[in-house]
């Protein structure tokens, strides 16, 4: 799989690299194309010039009467040697083919068989050169037929064919050396340009690291957080944005801190003023009670009504007293060891629903928590089952390696899957029918007091019903 750099500051590196890799590639490989073309024409320009003066100086000692010889006298292996040494030079290997017989030079590694069919063709009109590999070497192959003008100045071949082998060994040597330079000096292009990268993409990011970490810090409620704007590039305006932006979120944040304020202070002071009131109607609904038995049907009904909203609004007014308690942080924890089978017999009992619940608690269960809160919790979380869900009522407790667990389980319809996310929410109600039950506060008070626990609870559908699971971890 292909390493593909995902980080600004990688892509930086790598994109700079490679327009450094494909500049130098361009301009090292035109540089050496150039070079050698230049070279190698160069030496083929020398060494035909050579061969056609050279030719245009010897004296032909030999001939035929067909041809412009001096004498008619026939071409002997002599006469082709004399016409090998005049061709020959240092780094050079001649041929001289005359009709079946053929002359090289002394120690020559080549033959007329390696001479290509094409260029033998060619040589027969004109003076040809190719570039070809021989033996593991470079060389320059220059062919011709040696012409000579007759006494009436017609132009006439000599049966003569001459083949001059030059090396190129010097040439390929030189070039081999130039790639090597060019090699050298592309590796410390490169790494030149990676310093170069690294700095550049150091300096770039730079302030878009401090803008990360500033917005990290904006995150994390730091809303004082500002930046200096150094330039006048898009980074500066970007930083400019930030600070702008930072401060609206600042005094936006200083608003609703102030409203939430506000708005827990207004719920803290009605739930206490409703507290008077509501004591004085507590006071007389036993005698109301009472009272209402005697009463026609009809009063009697609005009376035992008007005893069922007390008893809610009584109940909302302590659950938004819990919950101004949570929100302005006075809430306060006092562990003890309590004997968690007793705990749970005794919140049960206290509210008459003992033999309701079916309670599962291993003996001597002792664990640290604050009594009072736990209450609550179990509390609320039974309250639900029982009013909300179909018998059995099922709780258990036992404690595990990681703290006490807890749970309490319905048979009913249980939940709707869609509404699990929600059932700790303040005032969320599940369902149509449970808008006139209870004041939609319980789960979300027993989750609190979970936390303030260090716990959680979590809650699923089961088939049938609903589980609650309290996890409250050692302290």
């Amino acid at each position: 799989m292909s390493w593909v750099p995902t980080g600004l500051r990688g892509r930086l590196v790598v994109t700079f690299l490679l327009v450094a890799i494909t500049a130098s590639a361009a301009v090292a490989g035109l540089g050496y194309q150039l070079v050698r073309r230049e070279l190698l024409d160069r030496v083929e320009r020398i060494s035909t010039s050579d061969v056609r003066d050279t030719l245009s100086r010897v004296s032909l000692p030999v001939g035929a009467s067909d041809v412009v010889w001096p004498s008619d006298s026939t071409v002997t292996d002599e006469d082709l040697g004399d016409l090998v040494n005049t061709l020959n030079g240092p780094d050079r290997v001649v041929i001289v083919a005359y009709g079946g017989h053929s002359r090289a030079s002394r120690g020559s590694p080549f033959t007329m068989d390696d001479v290509p069919d094409q260029l033998r063709w060619q040589a027969t009109s004109r003076l040809v050169s190719q570039r070809l590999r021989l033996k593991g070497q470079p060389w320059l192959l220059v062919g011709t037929q040696i012409h000579r003008a007759q006494p009436s100045g017609v132009v006439r071949a000599t049966g003569l064919s001459a083949y001059v082998f030059v090396s190129l060994s010097d040439e390929e040597g030189v070039l081999n050396r130039l790639r090597g330079s060019l090699l050298q000096a592309a590796g410390i292009t490169l790494a030149i340009a990676l310093t170069v990268a690294l700095l550049s993409a150091r300096q770039v990011l730079l302030p878009v690291r401090r803008l990360g970490d500033a917005a990290r810090m904006l995150g994390a409620g730091e809303l004082h957080i500002r930046l200096p704007v150094l330039g006048k590039d898009e980074l500066a305006e970007l930083t400019a944005i930030f600070n702008e932006t930072a401060e609206a979120l600042e005094e936006k944040v200083s608003e609703l801190r102030t409203l939430e304020a506000m708005s827990r202070r207004f719920v803290a002071d009605v739930s206490h003023e409703l507290r008077t009131p509501l004591t004085a109607m507590t006071a007389v609904t036993d005698m109301l009670s009472e009272e209402a038995e005697g009463l026609p049907d009809d009063a009697g009904e609005a009376v035992r009504i008007v005893l069922r909203e007390i008893d809610r609004l009584k109940l909302l007014v302590e659950n938004l007293i819990e919950v101004s308690r949570f929100d302005s942080g006075a809430a306060v924890l006092r562990r003890e060891n309590v004997d968690v089978g007793d705990t749970l017999a005794d919140c049960l009992e206290v509210r008459g629903w003992s033999d309701r619940v079916q309670l599962t608690v291993p003996i001597g269960l002792v664990f640290s928590l604050d009594p009072r809160r736990f209450d609550v919790i179990v509390a609320n979380l039974v309250g639900n089952a029982l009013h909300h869900g179909a018998p059995p009522v099922q709780v258990s407790a036992r404690v595990r390696p990681s703290g006490l667990q807890v749970t309490v389980r319905d048979h009913g319809e249980g939940i709707p899957e869609r509404s699990l996310p929600h059932v700790f929410e303040r005032f969320y109600k599940a369902g149509v029918g449970r808008t006139r039950s209870g004041s939609g506060l319980g789960l979300a008070i027993a989750k609190a007091n979970a936390e303030l626990h260090r716990g959680t609870i979590d809650v699923k559908r089961c088939e049938p019903g609903t589980l609650f699971t309290l996890w409250i971890p050692e302290p």
